[in-house]
């Protein structure tokens, strides 16, 4: 039997429909698979599409890192000329709104690094799915910032503590430790066989199924939406800060960390 697939290109995406099932492959590997506004709205453009076609649709980076979370050499560029002007963390927010609550199951393959707004894609997933290779962390604190906008879709996946030990500690848990804390789903040294047996699945589910389910789950889970003011609030507010901007710029330029002198 011969599947249909199409693809459609985009700058900073790699994404492949094959029938109902739609493989969205981040695409930055000069910036570490960092997130840009322009990845934002070119995902927005996909999960539109998916809104009508797909019952599934797979997230995944590079076998080295998934998504490293926001891009810093960006942020270091303007900070040094004037400040962005755009809905950069609510447009954020709202992309894995989508995900956490839009008519199709959002899987996330995760293979090497995801941190920071990485981790916010993971959250925002209905499955997630590692090899062994990944990792999970949150970085912000380093630099004087917190993730804001991925802590209310954190929270809710993996729970108030655990979600606040990982934003203190900042270093990176294994897959088998998230898998135990609920983050991750199910992990194998063959994450790609893991993925084709959950799509084997997911392929039997209705279009209508769902969305309808997932509308249910979105009335009765943590109220995502009316976090969004809030967690938009934090991430300008750390954002806009002289001082950590001056420490992120410090160290895309030179690599040192802020509590190096």
């Amino acid at each position: 039997m011969t599947i249909a697939t199409y693809e459609m290109t985009y700058e900073t995406l790699k994404v492949e429909f094959q029938e109902s099932v739609c493989f969205l492959q981040i695409h930055r590997p000069e910036y570490r698979n960092a997130i840009s506004g322009q990845l934002i709205a070119e995902c927005n453009d996909v999960l539109s599409v998916c809104e009508e076609s797909a019952t599934v649709v797979v997230l995944s980076g590079s076998p080295e890192v998934f998504c490293f979370g926001a891009d810093f050499k960006t942020i270091a560029g303007a900070s040094k000329t004037a400040p962005e002007q755009d809905d950069g963390p609510g447009a954020m927010y709202d992309l894995w709104l989508r995900m956490a609550t839009g008519p199709y199951v959002t899987i996330s393959h995760v293979r090497g690094q995801a941190n920071a707004g990485g981790v916010g894609f993971v959250a925002a997933s209905d499955i997630v799915l590692a090899d062994e290779s990944a990792q999970f962390s949150l970085s912000e604190l380093l630099f004087g910032l917190y993730p804001a906008c991925v802590l209310p879709f954190l929270i809710r996946r993996i729970g108030f503590q655990k979600a606040n030990y990982l934003t203190l500690m900042t270093q990176p848990i294994s897959a088998k430790q998230a898998c135990e804390w609920g983050l991750v789903d199910a992990v194998d040294p063959q994450s790609e066989v893991l993925l084709r047996r959950h799509l084997q699945r997911l392929r039997r589910l209705s279009k209508t199924a769902i969305r309808r389910y997932k509308n249910y789950m979105s009335r009765i889970s943590m109220p995502l939406r009316d976090l969004k003011s809030t967690a938009v609030a934090g991430n300008l507010e750390v954002f806009s800060d002289a001082g950590n901007l001056q420490a992120i710029t410090r160290y895309v330029e030179h690599g040192v960390f802020p509590w190096e002198k």
